[in-house]
């Protein structure tokens, strides 16, 4: 009888003891670089501009939204040989054959040739940047995530990519552009 109340109760506390005490962050931290203010330029010419400025980096535009001042963009980029470092298994190498006579006939052959096993130079990784800016209430903030996908579609490293250098070319990217229309 006793026994009835000490499981809820242990499932209780084992549920306590699993729950993370801090939330996730980003790391590293995102740069000082990454957030500015818009100075007297509307929200929706810091997105236009922004557009501009992302499209010229090569991204691709996913998603806007000009009320809320948002944008997402993401552009991707092969990575030769990125799995060699964890497939060593897999390199290029020298292999070859020699065969005489089957069932009832007669045939020879020879085989030599240059690869690896499970075809090498397909097995390139992906890299999938992604950003994300938005433009409110007297500030632009920019974020950038990078993430490596094996050919295996595995996701291998992932890491924020706001620093300093990245946002503060962008930033005088989108900046160049609203004070040339201004002029």
């Amino acid at each position: 009888m006793r026994l009835s109340w000490l499981m809820p109760c242990l499932i209780l506390l084992v549920g306590c003891e699993t729950t993370p005490t801090t939330l996730p962050t980003a790391e590293p931290r995102p740069a000082e670089e990454c957030r500015w203010e818009t100075g007297d330029v509307e929200v929706r010419e810091w997105v236009q501009r922004a557009l501009d400025a992302l499209e010229a980096e090569d991204f691709v535009v996913r998603d806007t939204e000009l009320e809320l001042g948002v944008i997402s963009a993401e552009r991707t980029r092969v990575l030769p040989y990125y799995g060699d470092r964890y497939d060593s298994w897999e390199r290029p190498g020298l292999f070859g054959g020699f065969g005489v006579g089957s069932r009832g006939g007669f045939s020879t052959g020879m085989m030599i040739g240059f690869g690896g096993g499970g075809g090498g130079f397909t097995q390139d990784a992906t890299e999938l940047e992604r950003v994300s800016l938005v433009a409110d209430e007297g500030w632009v903030r920019l974020s950038r995530d990078i993430q490596v996908i094996d050919w295996r579609g595995e996701l291998r490293e992932t890491r924020s990519g706001s620093d300093a250098d990245f946002c503060g070319r962008l930033r005088r990217a989108i900046s160049a552009d609203t004070t040339q229309e201004v002029r």
